[in-house]
């Protein structure tokens, strides 16, 4: 008997596991793959000042290629529960749809996984057709990224264990299932500006330095600045100002400081090193013309990356058409996704369901979906051609 995505769903949207929580989640996983032969691990793990965050690494056979999937059962809060249509953690079918917080991001693509995963074995005597079956689920994506996935690759780079190519769950599609496979992402920089200035009352400015002006000057030069007009696979680099606050709330003091957050998503133009190299140029060209002394300082986990036009892209692109009829594109756009960690290691790509209701109120897919994408994910296991190995 088939396994059920949709039944897998449920359970999993039943464990209230908004970031860092796990609430059983992962034990639902485990008691479906350990029957079915899987080697499960568990491990939790934790930094000063950090929560402490559950992960699961499971693997079905010993041998080379080792096709990986890799998820997140954490979700994000379900905001206003009374402007759900059904509660958020109840799992409800409602005519075609399954409505519950993580049913598209990114919940039901594992239970799609785990559908095609058992059908693949069950099919093939308990065994993957050629090389291994894995799966990475963490408990961190939606949150600080800090004790999740990095730490089990690091977990599993230390075993000597090899993922030769990865498929990330994340929900791709904007419109049909079958629209898109991300096969990149630009890189993600956040950035915190710092205007110094003196402080003083506002009826006497000749007193005071006001770094809110100067601030201001460098926000709109920064918020202009276009550092490239994109490339063959990526958008143009943008800069996003996101927050200005200032060291005084009193609108009769000119404060000592001013301050501004923003994000740069940047292309293959650019590295880490250099795409900072380049806003810090502009910050103090800008900063230079209103005589501001600036204090410029960067942060961010991922680095733009590519999985070029390939065997593995090219297995995974089949598999998508064979289901749905379509030819996916293959795109870079949106946000970061666990993928930024994966792609130091192997080949990965994303593709899960349709993200119209991601983070929303009523979040929700079809039972339609749940089912082409666990024949997609099956297509992926059962393809004859060559998978790929070490690169």
């Amino acid at each position: 008997m088939a396994a059920d995505p949709i039944a897998i769903l449920q359970a999993l949207i039943r464990c209230e596991s908004v970031t860092p929580a796990d609430d059983g989640a992962l034990d639902v996983i485990q008691s479906l793959l350990e029957p079915a032969g899987f080697v499960v691990h568990r491990m939790t793990f934790s930094e000063p000042g950090t929560a402490d965050v559950a992960n699961l690494y499971a693997r079905l056979g010993e041998s080379q290629p080792n096709f990986c999937f890799a998820g997140h059962t954490d979700v994000v809060p379900p905001g206003d529960l009374t402007k759900w249509t059904h509660p958020p953690f109840d799992a409800v079918i409602d005519g075609d749809q399954l409505f519950g917080r993580g049913a598209v991001d990114m919940k039901g693509a594992i239970a799609c996984f785990l559908a095609a995963a058992l059908d693949h074995t069950g099919a093939n005597g308990g065994a993957p057709k050629r090389g291994s079956i894995s799966l990475l689920i963490t408990g961190d994506e939606e949150g600080p990224s800090i004790n999740g996935t990095t730490k089990v690759l690091e977990w599993l780079a230390q075993r000597g264990e090899t993922i030769n190519a990865c498929v990330v769950g994340e929900p791709t599609n904007p419109i049909a299932l079958g629209d898109e496979i991300k096969t990149g992402r630009r890189g993600s920089l956040n950035c915190e500006l710092v205007v110094k200035g003196r402080q003083g009352h506002a009826a006497y400015p000749d007193k005071a330095d006001n770094p809110v002006p100067k601030l201001a000057a460098v926000v709109d030069a920064l918020s202009r600045h276009e550092p490239d007009a994109g490339t063959e696979h990526f958008a143009r680099t943008n800069i996003e100002v996101c927050v200005i606050s200032c060291s005084s709330s009193a609108t009769n003091v000119i404060p000592d400081e001013a301050l501004a957050r923003f994000n740069v998503r940047y292309n293959d133009t650019w590295v880490r090193s250099t795409i900072e190299a380049h806003i810090r140029d502009v910050a103090l060209e800008a900063a230079m013309a209103v005589d501001a002394h600036i204090d410029l300082s960067f942060s961010g986990t991922g680095d733009v990356f590519l999985t070029a036009p390939g065997p593995f892209v090219d297995r995974v692109t089949r598999a998508v058409q064979s289901v749905t009829g379509r030819k996916p594109k293959l795109t870079t756009g949106g946000g970061t996704s666990d993928a930024r960690f994966i792609q130091a290691y192997c080949p990965v790509v994303e593709f899960g369901l349709v993200n119209a209701t991601i983070h929303a109120i009523d979040e929700r897919t079809t039972l339609a979906d749940l089912t082409a994408l666990t024949a997609i994910y099956r297509a992926m296991l059962d393809d004859d051609e060559e998978a790929p190995r070490d690169t």
